[in-house]
């Protein structure tokens, strides 16, 4: 019965809003108070709402105001948090059997051009600049300069940028990594195409590598330590 009276309660107050819909051109913005409420608006747009797409506005407006209020609300804190867990989750998801599925398409033409090698792992490489240094083993440490990009074109890292080459164990880094390293020699330069499996996997690393994501780099193998 309390769920009833609850539900029939936010029904008439969504209703009401609808109802008597507030514009901009209704909001003077004359107040201190009135100018810290639409800034938290802007801020809360911006950095919370927008990560969650469609969204049914009125029924968040009457959270804010319970919450804000101390008043009783149809959702416990434990049960909100399993809500956008599952919307966070379902998002990830559909962006990952997105991302993959331009991958496997990139994969697939990339694989046909000439000069480009597929190993059994998936792995991609075509040789830009041949050497015939040492080649290192998955126990060693190397030095590289590198440059990574998405499948777009957008650089996501770059130890060229950065001035200084990246020194790490092969053991350490990615799988694409540490098999592509070792089919490099020292002077020579590659070209790689790690299929998402082999890279962040449904992961995606940080805010420039999504979930999903087939990753190309340039990579030149400096020396092995």
């Amino acid at each position: 019965m309390k769920k009833i009276l609850l539900a029939s309660a936010t029904t008439l107050v969504i209703s009401s809003l609808l109802a008597a819909p507030v514009f901009a051109q209704d909001v003077a913005l004359d107040t201190d108070k009135a100018k810290v409420s639409y800034g938290l608006g802007l801020m809360i747009g911006d950095r919370v709402l927008s990560q969650y797409g469609d969204l049914d506005l009125d029924v968040l407006f009457l959270a804010m105001k319970a919450q804000h209020a101390g008043e009783e609300t149809l959702m416990t804190p434990e049960e909100a948090q399993a809500a956008l867990e599952a919307e966070q989750q379902r998002v990830a998801t559909e962006a990952s059997a997105a991302a993959a599925q331009v991958g496997q398409d990139f994969l697939a033409e990339n694989k046909a051009k000439e000069g480009v090698t597929t190993t059994e792992s998936g792995l991609q490489y075509e040789v830009i600049t041949a050497a015939e240094g040492a080649k290192p083993t998955a126990d060693d440490t190397v030095s590289v300069h590198y440059v990574g990009t998405l499948l777009d074109g957008t650089e996501f890292d770059s130890s060229i940028a950065r001035g200084e080459p990246a020194s790490f164990p092969l053991k350490g880094v990615i799988p694409g990594w540490t098999e592509g390293l070792q089919l490099m020699n020292v002077g020579s330069k590659f070209r790689f195409v790690i299929p998402s499996d082999l890279a962040y996997g449904d992961r995606g690393a940080g805010q420039a590598i999504g979930p999903g994501e087939t990753l190309i780099f340039e990579v030149e193998l400096l020396e092995i330590k």
